[in-house]
């Protein structure tokens, strides 16, 4: 495989809110994403950004009814369809427990309380949680506790 272009990772995701400057500042607050871009569109709302945390790269951008077809197809917020999701996003983070309990005092609804998840001697342990954005996005976010043999 070629390398991909410095500083992106070979898989980024895109995310829809109905308010994504909202949205931004939220995950830089609960989550504790960096912003890297933020591009506005004629209207004012936010046609493109992306957020960090690490190198994992998120895009966040407006989504809603009034919100024209882009690509080809609609993006709407989860909340805005009755909570669907077609994805879930997974990051590892250093300290799991202090980044729930932050996610949580910024209002992350946490539907997956923090529990250790050990998938055996010749596997991996993590300590994860799940929870859900004001947007109703899914979020998973795990500490390694043990790695596989090698």
């Amino acid at each position: 495989m070629k390398p991909t272009p410095p500083g992106w990772p070979r898989l980024s995701s895109a995310l829809y809110c109905e308010d994504a400057r909202k949205a931004i500042a939220w995950y830089q607050r609960a989550f504790g994403f960096t912003v890297e871009i933020v591009v506005d569109a004629p209207d004012g709302s936010v046609m493109h950004s992306e957020i960090r945390y690490g190198e994992a790269i998120v895009m966040v951008t407006e989504g809603s009814a009034a919100r024209e077809v882009r690509f080809g197809v609609p993006g709407r917020a989860p909340a805005t369809v009755g909570g669907a999701n077609t994805q879930s996003l997974f990051l590892y983070v250093d300290d799991v427990d202090a980044h729930c309990a932050r996610a949580r005092a910024e209002g992350a609804r946490v539907t997956c309380e923090l529990a250790d998840n050990d998938y055996g001697a010749d596997y991996w342990c993590d300590r994860s949680y799940g929870c859900i954005d004001p947007d109703g996005h899914l979020w998973w976010f795990s500490q390694r506790l043990r790695n596989p043999p090698v």
